[in-house]
C-alpha cells in the first residue's frame, strides 16, 4: 500500500514538473493554500467560538502552577525570615558577650572568673578575637540572606504581578468570547428571519395549499348533506304548515256565515297581502 502511494505521488510530481516545469512548487503551494482556505470557509463560526473557548481553558493548568510556585515562594520567604530572625538574635547576644569580655578587660585584672573557672588576660583577649572573628562572619551571613529575602520578595511580587495579568486577560478573553457568541446568535436569528422574509414563494405555496385543503373539506361536506337529503331523511330543521281539509267552514265561522264583509269588485289587490 505504502509503495503503491509513494509511486502515485512520483507520478504526480513528475507529470507536474512536465506540464509546470519549475513552477510547479508555486503551483502546488498556491493550490494548498486554496484547499486550506476553502476548507476554513467552510468550519462554521460556532465551532471556531467553541475552539476559542477550550483554548482560554487550556491556559488554566498554566494559571494554576504560577499559583503553586507562588505559594512555595511565600514558604520559602517566610521560612527566611524566621531563620533572619534567629540570626539576628544570635548576633546581639554575641556582640553583648563581646561588650561583658571587653568591659572585664579595660579593669586591667590579670585572671578573671567566668563559670567556676579562672582565665588569663591573654586568654580572655583570644576569646575576644575569636568571637569578634565569628560575630563578624555571622553579620556577612545576615547581609547575604536579607538580600537573598529581599530579591525572593521582588521576585515574589513579580510573579504576583504575572498571575494578576494572567487572570486578567483570561477574564477580559472569556467576555470577549461571550460578547462572540451573542453576536453570532444575533446575526443567526437575524439569517433565520431574513430567510423566512425572502422564502416569500414557498409560503405563498403553503397558503394556497391551505385554502385548496379547506375548499376540498367544504364541498365534501355539502356532499354529505346532499346525500342524507336524497337518502329520505327527515328534514327536521325546515318547519312545515298543515293545512285543513276545513278550511273554508272554519273562516265562515269565524266571520259569521251571514255577516261576511262584502269585497268591493276590483280588480286592486287588498291591502296586506
Amino acid at each position: 500500500m505504502i509503495k503503491k502511494t509513494l509511486l502515485g505521488a512520483a507520478v504526480v510530481a513528475v507529470v507536474g514538473s512536465f506540464v509546470f516545469g519549475r513552477e510547479v512548487l508555486s503551483y502546488a503551494r498556491t493550490c494548498g493554500e486554496s484547499v486550506r482556505h476553502a476548507v476554513k470557509q467552510e468550519v462554521p463560526l460556532s465551532f471556531e467560538v467553541e475552539r476559542a473557548r477550550k483554548m482560554i481553558e487550556r491556559i488554566v493548568p498554566d494559571i494554576r502552577q504560577h499559583m503553586h510556585v507562588i505559594a512555595e515562594q511565600q514558604v520559602d520567604i517566610e521560612e527566611l525570615g524566621r531563620e533572619i530572625a534567629r540570626r539576628e538574635t544570635s548576633v546581639a547576644d554575641q556582640e553583648h558577650a563581646l561588650l561583658a569580655l571587653r568591659s572585664d578587660l579595660q579593669t586591667g585584672q590579670s585572671t578573671f572568673r567566668y563559670a567556676s573557672r579562672t582565665y588569663t588576660s591573654d586568654e580572655v583577649r583570644r576569646d575576644l578575637a575569636k568571637r569578634l572573628a565569628r560575630l563578624n562572619m555571622t553579620n556577612e551571613i545576615l547581609d547575604r540572606e536579607r538580600q537573598i529575602l529581599r530579591a525572593r520578595e521582588k521576585a515574589l511580587v513579580s510573579n504576583q504581578e504575572k498571575l494578576e495579568g494572567m487572570l486578567a486577560a483570561k477574564k477580559d478573553l472569556e467576555v470577549q468570547v461571550e460578547q462572540l457568541e451573542a453576536r453570532l446568535k444575533a446575526i443567526e436569528a437575524a439569517e433565520t428571519v431574513s430567510s423566512l422574509e425572502l422564502d416569500h414563494s414557498q409560503l405563498n405555496r403553503a397558503k394556497k395549499l391551505i385554502r385548496e385543503l379547506n375548499k376540498q373539506l367544504d364541498v365534501k361536506e355539502k356532499l354529505l348533506d346532499a346525500e342524507g337529503q336524497f337518502q329520505g331523511l327527515i328534514p327536521v330543521e325546515t318547519d312545515s304548515l298543515d293545512v285543513p281539509s276545513d278550511i273554508e267552514e272554519q273562516v265562515d265561522a269565524y266571520f259569521g256565515r251571514n255577516n261576511l264583509p262584502e269585497v268591493a269588485e276590483s280588480n286592486e289587490t287588498p291591502s296586506g297581502i
